[in-house]
């Protein structure tokens, strides 16, 4: 489990073909060092686990589901990549609960920039859309943002300087594909709704 708050902005270092899937090279040398095998890491809101580490890299395997269901496969050495470590019990929860797993991939359609300031609209399928309103949880390559205006097919949220800094939304260009994954109390509520009509 995660909060969508990006601790630091990795690197791809080396994408490795392992077929069916490959293997994830990243390198971030603060994360590696308190690191250790079998521990999960969100990648760009994915949740992965650690399968070596090694200096200053963090090694990880994607499997065809997961290169298929996120935008992990459109990376390539250099590409930058958000990394959240799991939380801890007990531990700050300063965005919303994420849990790793993306819902499906959207594509920024419009970015309007305002100084230092951005506002984005992203595209979203309607299974997802359903699950979102406005003022309510998103989380996008793992940040977690505040949704401001929630259509049938797109979304639209408000970025402050530090987001677009540190994190790989700030060089983001319309086209690039995103994760998304909706608030986990919404897919419970809508669980809820849809099984009242079940016989």
């Amino acid at each position: 489990m995660f909060s969508g708050i990006v601790e630091a902005l990795g690197t791809l270092a080396e994408l490795r073909a392992e077929p069916p899937g490959c293997r994830l090279i990243v390198r971030h040398a603060q994360i590696a060092a308190e690191t250790a095998v079998a521990d999960s890491i969100s990648v760009n809101g994915c949740c992965l686990t650690v399968i070596e580490v090694s200096g200053d890299t963090l090694g990880f395997q994607a499997g065809p589901e997961t290169l298929a269901r996120t935008n992990l496969g459109d990376l390539r050495p250099g590409s930058p990549v958000n990394l959240e470590r799991a939380l801890t019990v007990g531990g700050r929860l300063g965005g919303h609960f994420v849990s790793g797993h993306v819902d499906a991939v959207g594509a920024l359609l419009e970015r309007h920039d305002y100084g230092d300031w951005s506002t984005f609209w992203f595209s979203v399928p309607r299974a997802q859309s359903r699950q979102m309103a406005s003022k309510g949880s998103i989380a996008v390559d793992g940040v977690s943002l505040t949704i401001v205006q929630s259509e049938p097919d797109r979304f639209s949220v408000a970025l402050i300087p530090y987001t677009l800094a540190v994190t790989t939304l700030g060089p983001l260009t319309v086209g690039g594909r995103v994760n998304l994954e909706t608030d986990i109390l919404a897919k419970y509520v809508q669980r809820l709704a849809e099984a009242e009509n079940w016989k």
